[in-house]
């Protein structure tokens, strides 16, 4: 399958996601277009498949709407209970973003030792686009990223927001889901206040290389011996 023919297919997909994402957290097309950025005639063609969204205009609806990023890498569809969260000014937020992709598109082109031209060819994306994509004068279709990416060698993990306050949001919500995915027994241990002087002994021995913890347990070995 050809890089033209996965981006309209992930356009599609994506799409279905969106619209999924929506109804799910109760909001309309007029208040996530807003909520991004952009007029709702655009919105809706996002959820039509007519256009794609970009990476930051995805994150800011995550963190809108209240959902995981991972949705919109998922096969399933969702329900969620929205959490408020401390508002931010997200058209700014969304400004920085777009530029900071644009330079990491750049150096990931850069690295790969490919050209704009090259590029080009490879994507079917025009040389004067994809200038204005590195530049952060358009914000890049998530789907076009991602068929940059796949010339590239590049992941799309790379380019998550993960210093900025939705990428702070975005890790609260992974730590929530790996801290709900240990046994409850685990859980149990974890939230009991007295039990913490464990859990930081634990953190400093996961700072310890393997070598220097077989060293400890070599000399209480002597000592015990």
């Amino acid at each position: 399958m050809d890089i033209q023919t996965q981006i309209n297919l992930r356009t599609k997909k994506l799409a279905v996601l969106l619209r999924d994402a929506r109804l799910a957290s109760r909001r309309s097309a007029k208040e996530c277009a807003e909520a991004i950025g952009v007029t709702p005639a655009t919105y809706r063609a996002y959820e039509r498949g007519r256009k794609a969204p970009s990476l930051p205009e995805l994150e800011a609806l995550t963190y809108f709407l209240q959902l995981p990023l991972d949705h919109f890498w998922s096969n399933e569809a969702i329900s969620d209970d929205p959490d408020p969260t401390e508002e931010i000014d997200l058209s700014r937020l969304l400004a920085v973003r777009h530029r900071m992709v644009g330079a990491l598109l750049r150096k990931a082109r850069l690295d790969a030792s490919i050209s704009l031209k090259a590029l080009s060819a490879e994507t079917g994306i025009p040389v004067s686009r994809i200038k204005a994509y590195e530049l952060g004068q358009k914000p890049i279709p998530l789907p076009e990223l991602e068929g940059m990416l796949n010339v590239l060698g590049g992941r799309i993990k790379d380019f998550f927001d993960k210093n900025g306050p939705i990428g702070e949001w975005l890790e609260q919500q992974r730590s929530i889901e790996q801290f709900l995915k240990l046994p409850k027994d685990l859980q149990e241990f974890v939230c009991k206040p007295v039990n913490l002087p464990y859990l930081e002994l634990a953190r400093k021995l996961n700072d310890i290389s393997a070598n220097k913890l077989r060293q400890v347990a070599e000399d209480l070995l002597d000592i015990t011996f």
